[in-house]
């Protein structure tokens, strides 16, 4: 079920009547302060305060919920500070003080580092907490830690996220939600001040294995696009004109619409997310497939054409790049 930011109502209201939270559509036309501090919501923490991270901070901040921010980082410390953000030197500290914690971290080990290990949340004495993890992590690793968080009593749900970090400074993050129902209702005044898209997709690790095939497919997408840029090139269309027949046709994607737009065609290529954390997420499809025996012969073709881009493309370049590369030839400009 998606949800639109456009279409929300306070989920404990049913025409004019208290009533139990069953659709996502049922909150808030607008974002009631009832609605926001919740009480079952408390002080938000967010751990890893990256590009994705430092935008929902400032989102929740602006939407009116007290946030505390921990990172390794003193500059992105200093930067959540000024933005409003009560920083902590320690995750014991931001464990004891806030009831939903938001985790955006590079990978499933740094989650499970976070709340499994010495200084990790299971080592708390502590009441229910609420973990949303909006890391693009592993789904059976997702599992794993919520049947460890579930026997101590606490609660996680995965809502990995599209959108980039002008979505999550805008709220309009797209989130991929998995999770019991009962679960992501609690959450849910959380990620409607994140998302402008939220889909709920199945139990917890589900919305973990629907963004690993999301990315999947926007990592493909580039790599025909480009492919398909070439070849009406060389047939004698111009690529501004080639764009604007297929946005209108059947051949559009995300990728027609807006990453050549707004991020290829004016040579900006500053979208804010790197070529090394697509290689990594096509990685982690790639790993899937096999670990879930699925033969993928194309996304496979795909994943060995973005681990060849290494050979040009540095980790931290803008990952749209990747359409200025001849798959033919690693190393090489097309």
């Amino acid at each position: 079920m998606v949800k639109s930011k456009n279409h929300i109502r306070p989920p404990w209201c049913c025409d004019g009547k208290k009533c139990v939270f069953t659709d996502y559509a049922r909150l808030s036309e607008t974002k009631e302060a009832i609605f926001v501090n919740n009480p079952e919501t408390g002080t938000i923490g967010v751990i890893g305060l990256g590009n994705m991270g430092m935008g929902m901070v400032r989102t929740l901040l602006r939407d009116g919920f007290s946030v505390v921010g921990f990172d390794l980082s003193a500059d992105r410390q200093t930067e959540a500070a000024t933005a409003g953000a009560t920083i902590v030197a320690s995750l014991p500290e931001l464990f004891e003080a806030c009831k939903t914690i938001i985790l955006s971290l590079p990978t499933a080990n740094h989650v499970r580092t976070v709340l499994t290990g010495d200084d990790g949340l299971v080592a708390r004495d502590l009441d229910a907490r609420l973990v949303i993890d909006t890391t693009t992590s592993e789904p059976d690793v997702t599992r794993d830690i919520d049947a460890t968080l579930r026997r101590l009593g606490h609660i996680l749900i995965d809502a990995p996220v599209s959108g980039g970090p002008a979505g999550a400074n805008s709220g309009q993050l797209t989130m991929m939600v998995g999770g019991d129902d009962a679960d992501v209702a609690r959450a849910m005044p959380v990620l409607a001040s994140l998302g402008g898209k939220i889909t709920h997709v199945g139990p917890v690790g589900a919305g973990h294995a629907v963004k690993i095939v999301n990315n999947m497919l926007v990592a493909s997408h580039l790599l025909t696009m480009s492919e398909a840029v070439r070849l009406g090139n060389a047939a004698g269309v111009t690529t501004e004109n080639l764009i604007s027949a297929l946005n209108a046709g059947s051949g559009r994607s995300a990728i027609s619409e807006v990453n050549y737009p707004k991020w290829v065609m004016n040579g900006a290529f500053d979208s804010g997310f790197t070529m090394g954390l697509m290689r990594k997420d096509m990685r982690l499809a790639m790993a899937l497939a096999k670990d879930k025996d699925v033969a993928l012969p194309v996304s496979a073709l795909a994943g060995q054409i973005w681990g060849k881009s290494s050979d040009l493309l540095a980790d931290d370049a803008d990952f749209n790049r990747i359409t200025e590369c001849d798959p033919t030839h690693a190393g090489a400009k097309s």
